[in-house]
């Protein structure tokens, strides 16, 4: 049987940290596959990392296909309600597979101009209605975290650098604080990660300082002074952050 990996499906996968492939690789080799992979057609939809390891060692899987999939969409939703179904995910990734589904069922219901609606195609009587666009509220609610929490996520996928990103990913920093220091300028958020935990907190807090410094002053002469004030801080941080590169980088 051909089975094709989806490089796009891959992308809601988390790879496994070197611990975790070692003991699914094990526990394959001692116990061979036993759960099946899932496919749609000859797409692989579930078991990505099982399969690997089987085709790697020679290892025996069977295969169930799931024929409930209409379209690559289906396939999507599947695989996220898969996985914030999981305890190991963490509250980032639940927040990110959520804002995947939102934007999923939203364009399912308000497609690109010049295409027909869900509700336009006219769904044959007895057929199942499509699913509305979530909320904020609903998001939140299926990613287990709070609304909050989704908008500082939406704010990291709009203007963090994938250093960033990826230091929330590890658990280097937070992502309340993630979210803060991605207002920044991308070459100050880069050179706060490689400065370290420290780095990165202290530019999230220089940051939440200079806004709390404009929230609190007029615009008016004063208010002028509290921008001012703002911009230096900022540049501040982002000389802080270069410094302690600098001193990584000569280390």
């Amino acid at each position: 049987m051909n089975i094709t990996v989806n490089e796009e499906l891959l992308a809601y996968i988390d790879p496994l940290t070197p611990e975790e492939n070692e003991a699914l690789e094990r526990s394959l080799l001692a116990e061979g596959c036993r759960d099946a992979l899932v496919l749609w057609g000859e797409v692989l939809v579930d078991g990505h990392n099982r399969h690997r390891i089987c085709t790697q060692h020679g290892i025996a899987f069977n295969t169930v296909q799931n024929t409930r999939f209409e379209s690559i969409d289906d396939v999507h939703l599947w695989m996220i309600d898969q996985h914030l179904g999981r305890r190991s995910v963490s509250d980032f990734q639940r927040g990110v597979l959520a804002l995947r589904k939102k934007d999923i069922l939203t364009a399912r219901v308000r497609p690109a101009p010049g295409e027909p609606s869900a509700r336009e195609s006219a769904p044959v009587s007895g057929t199942a209605k499509p699913e509305p666009a979530p909320t904020r509220d609903a998001v939140a609610k299926a990613a287990r975290i709070s609304s909050n929490t989704i908008n500082q996520i939406e704010k990291i996928q709009k203007s963090a650098a994938p250093e960033l990103v990826a230091a929330v990913k590890s658990g280097t920093i937070s992502i309340n604080a993630a979210a803060t220091v991605a207002s920044l300028p991308v070459e100050a958020q880069v050179a706060a990660v490689a400065g370290g935990k420290k780095e990165l907190q202290q530019a999230a807090r220089q940051v939440r300082e200079s806004k709390a410094v404009a929230r609190t002053e007029p615009e008016s002469p004063e208010g002028v002074i509290a921008r001012l004030r703002q911009t230096i801080t900022e540049l501040s941080a982002e000389n802080a952050a270069l410094k302690a590169r600098l001193a990584g980088l000569n280390s």
